[in-house]
Order: structure tokens, then sequence, then C-alpha cells
């Protein structure tokens, strides 16, 4: 004899509507969004350049590493990018959760928040980067699937000031549910490449142009930094909509009890 069992279907993440969110959260707060991630990847690239020379900083060459000694301000650089990354991954998951609400957005109030949970998400970050890195290197597929395990690192850090225990957080909340981050991540990723490549097209297409003057290599850089706070500025939403849909599903809070913390 068999008997039939009632099982509750696993809720949908809702790829679709993340991504479309998302967007429509960028959009509608294109300004502060731009503030907020310009900034830091204006002062990343600044020191990049200032280290490293600005046709390396800005992608226009390639850094050239010779020996050892080579390495010490390649690797400055990017400690220094992955603490901008850090700080504005903590501003823009509180502006997203201001922004889903429609509450005011007060960036004054974000950067306290933010500085204090930076250095765990640009350690963590870089740590889920090499693991992604290593996956890729196997199979493209392992890779992406690494980086749905832990793609709500910055968010679990930021919100529940978690410090280094963010990327066990990020595993066991996105357990279940890896495949359809995923397909999140791809389709954000489509998005964030075409505009990287608007930002690399108008990066090559002016630097023959205006040479290396201070004005030339200020433009160029604030360009390049604007363009690529959008691509941090859409992927910070998904990623904030992606933990919250996370947190609702599996522990019943809601995106209003999240960002009381930040009150």
């Amino acid at each position: 004899m068999t008997y039939a069992t009632d099982v509750e279907p696993t809720p949908a993440l809702g790829v679709s509507t993340i991504v479309s969110e998302s967007l429509t959260l960028l959009l509608r707060n294109f300004l502060p969004v731009m503030v907020l991630a310009t900034f830091p990847t204006l002062v990343a690239l600044a020191a990049s350049g200032l280290i490293n020379g600005w046709e390396v900083a800005l992608g226009i060459s390639e850094p050239i590493l010779t020996g050892w000694a080579d390495l010490i301000p390649f690797g400055i650089t990017v400690m220094v990018q992955l603490i901008a990354y850090g700080i504005t991954a903590a501003l823009l998951v509180q502006l997203a959760y201001d922004a889903k609400l429609k509450r005011p957005v007060e960036i004054n109030r974000y950067v306290a928040p933010a500085l204090a949970v930076a250095f765990p998400i640009a350690i963590l970050g870089l740590l889920s980067g090499i693991l992604m890195v290593l996956g890729i290197l196997a199979l493209i597929v392992p890779g992406l699937w690494i980086y749905a395990v832990f793609s709500v690192m910055p968010a679990a850090v930021a919100i529940e000031r978690n410090g280094f225990s963010g990327l066990g957080r990020s595993a066991r909340l996105t357990r279940g549910y890896r495949w359809p981050i995923v397909g999140a991540t791809i389709l954000i990723g489509i998005m964030n490449a075409v505009v990287s490549a608007i930002a690399m097209f108008i990066v090559s297409l002016f630097a023959g142009g205006l040479g290396t003057s201070t004005a030339a290599i200020a433009f160029l850089t604030v360009t390049l930094a604007a363009l690529s706070g959008i691509g941090y500025g859409l992927s910070a939403m998904s990623t904030a909509l992606i933990y919250a849909r996370l947190r609702e599903i599996k522990e019943g809070v809601s995106v209003r009890d999240i960002a009381k913390v930040f009150e």
C-alpha cells in the first residue's frame, strides 16, 4: 500500500522579478547610486594611476611585471580596489533597501555602517573571487555555481554585521537556490558587460585624441569610474534583493524587518 504525502512546493526565487526590479531601482535612484558607486571607484582608480601609471589604471595598457618587486605596488592597488569594492557594496545595499521601501535616500546615514564592514567584505570578496576563478579554470559552470554560493555575502555582512562569517552565512542562505541565482547572475552580467564595453570603448576612443594632459586623464578617469558605477549599482541592487528574497523564503523576514538594522 502506498500513501500520498503532501509536499509543499519550494517557493520560487523569482529571477525575472529580481532582475527587473534591480534595473527599476537603479533607474529611479540613478543620481544617488552614481554618487555612492562612483566615488570609491574614483579613489581606487586614482590610487592605481598614481602607483601603476594612468594607462594601466584606465585599461589602455597592461601592467609590466618583471620581478617580485613589481608585485608590491600591484598588490597595494588590488587591496585599495578591494576596500573600495567593500565600501561601495555596503553603501549600495543600504540604499537598495531604502529605495525598495520608498524611503528617503540619506547618503550621510550610510557612510559609518559602510566603513564598519568594508574590510570584511573586501577580504571575503577576495577569497570568494579566488574560489570562483579556480572553479572557472576547471569549467565555467562550477565557477558560476561557486559565485552563487557566496553571492549574498556583501548583504549578509552589511545587514547582520557578522564579519568574517559572511561566507558561511551566504552559503546557508543560498542552499537550494543556487542555480536560479546563477540565472540572475548571467542576466545581470550581460547588462554589466554591455556597460563595461561602452566604458572601454569611450576610454579607447578618447585616449588617443586627448593625449596625456592632466585634464585628459581626469576626464577619462571620471568617465570610467562613472560608467563602472552603473555596473556596481546594478549588481548591488540584485544582491540586496536576492538576499531579501532568500530571508523571506527561509526565515519569514520582510524587507522592512531587514532594513530596521539601519534605523
